[in-house]
């Protein structure tokens, strides 16, 4: 297991790698606070959207099994 530089406690008793900050940084970057959070509700409505077509090509799919059957 490898060794994880830690950086100083930051903001109270939060403490990260440099390799999070470097993500963090990666993503957020140039970002203003509401821009950050307008981020973040997108990609909560995104996983929604994602979850919801998923469930209806589920329910597509058992559709077409079902009516492909001979009775």
């Amino acid at each position: 297991m490898r060794q994880v530089r830690r950086l100083p406690i930051w903001r109270g008793s939060m403490a990260f790698s440099e390799a999070t900050l470097y993500n963090w940084k990666t993503k957020f970057g140039g970002m203003d606070v509401s821009e950050a959070k307008r981020l973040r509700q997108l990609e909560d409505e995104n996983a929604k959207l994602k979850k919801l077509l998923a469930e209806q090509m589920l329910d597509a799919a058992a559709l077409r099994e079902l009516l492909s059957k001979k009775w």
